[in-house]
């Protein structure tokens, strides 16, 4: 028969250190984790206003593109003159569009560019620019 001599090599477990170690590295991945999601949300927030601001934006081309001529919204000058239309529930984007007769030999068409703008951590803006023909 034979006794086994457990050796050094033998010790099974892990040490107080070696916790210590994992510990430290799994918190500071958490925590690594934690930072990033305030700016995932802030980045989504701020995709999420670019999209409304082109939304207004297009949906005034459209307007504007059902227009005739002669009327007087497609006058040339800014459009309001002196301030912004305001858009939203509590006014966040505003918007105005301006029209422009081209020369000739284009002076059969007017150019319309409709702004909107809007302030998240920041001033931010969105063109949309589109050709109206006679």
């Amino acid at each position: 028969m034979s006794l086994r001599n457990p050796g050094l090599g033998a010790e099974r477990g892990i040490t107080l250190v070696e916790m210590l170690i994992a510990v430290l590295v799994m918190t500071t991945g958490i925590l690594a984790l934690g930072r990033l999601i305030p700016a995932a949300s802030s980045g989504q927030l701020s995709d999420k206003m670019l999209t409304q601001a082109n939304a207004y934006a297009q949906q005034k081309v459209e307007n504007l593109q059902t227009l005739y001529w002669s009327d007087p919204l497609l006058d040339d000058g800014r459009h309001p003159p002196t301030s912004n239309e305001e858009l939203g529930t509590n006014g966040q984007w505003e918007r105005f569009y301006e029209v422009t007769t081209m020369a000739a030999p284009l002076d059969n068409l007017r150019k319309v560019t409709v702004t909107v703008s809007w302030s998240f951590s920041g001033p931010h803006q969105v063109t949309a620019t589109t050709y109206m023909r006679r």
